[in-house]
């Protein structure tokens, strides 16, 4: 007749002591948030807003240094008088500076509090429901600036038969150029502001989903 005295004695062992404290789970691993999308979404909006400065504070440039002074005929045919044509002879200038001279200033702090709160990334998501905002009237400022400067620009190159304007650029060569460059890159600086926009509803978007 077989004996169970044997399967008792292994159950025995196999449990464990009286007063013994189980091993502990292992930690769970924690997520790095270096390779999350919220921080890739971050880093794209510092660059993006380096990029906004870097093109404001240029067309600001161009354009303030657009003076010329020439030689253009006067009243009388035999005589010219020297005269310069300036970005100040314009109010629709000097709003374009104003304008883009304001979104230079808003990149700069928008661009510095960006790097902090990129490095506390739970701060960003707070962040970006003030950006948005702010981005939305700026860049109403920055197209309204945009196409009063390219207006008065083409009417400089082009005139109007219809009001008697005469164009100008056939004689202020440079100084058009300088207009139509710093127009051309306030409209990349308009373009940078729309992609904020859409980054920062995108960003708000997939934080209400969770």
């Amino acid at each position: 007749m077989a004996s169970t005295d044997k399967p008792e004695v292994e159950n025995v062992a196999a449990a464990p002591e009286k007063g013994a404290v189980p091993p502990a789970a292992p930690p769970p691993e924690l997520k790095s948030e270096t390779n999350t999308p919220t921080s890739y979404l971050a880093v794209a909006e510092v660059v993006l807003r380096v990029l906004l400065f870097a093109t404001t504070v240029t067309a600001v440039v161009v354009m303030v240094t657009s003076k010329q002074t020439e030689w253009i005929p006067d009243r009388l045919p035999p005589f010219r008088i020297r005269n310069s044509s300036r970005f100040t002879d314009s109010p629709a200038f000097v709003y374009f500076v104003a304008a883009l001279s304001v979104a230079g200033l808003y990149s700069i702090i928008s661009t510095l509090l960006s790097i902090l709160a990129l490095l506390k990334p739970g701060n960003w998501k707070h962040l970006v429901s003030h950006f948005v905002v702010i981005d939305v009237l700026l860049l109403g400022i920055v197209a309204s600036a945009t196409g009063v400067a390219g207006g008065v620009a083409y009417i400089g190159l082009k005139g109007n038969s219809h009001s008697r304007w005469l164009k100008i650029c056939n004689i202020y060569d440079t100084f058009c150029a300088h207009v139509a460059s710093a127009t051309a890159v306030a409209l990349v600086a308009s373009i940078v502001l729309v992609l904020l926009i859409l980054l920062s509803v995108f960003t708000l978007s997939r934080r209400s989903l969770k």
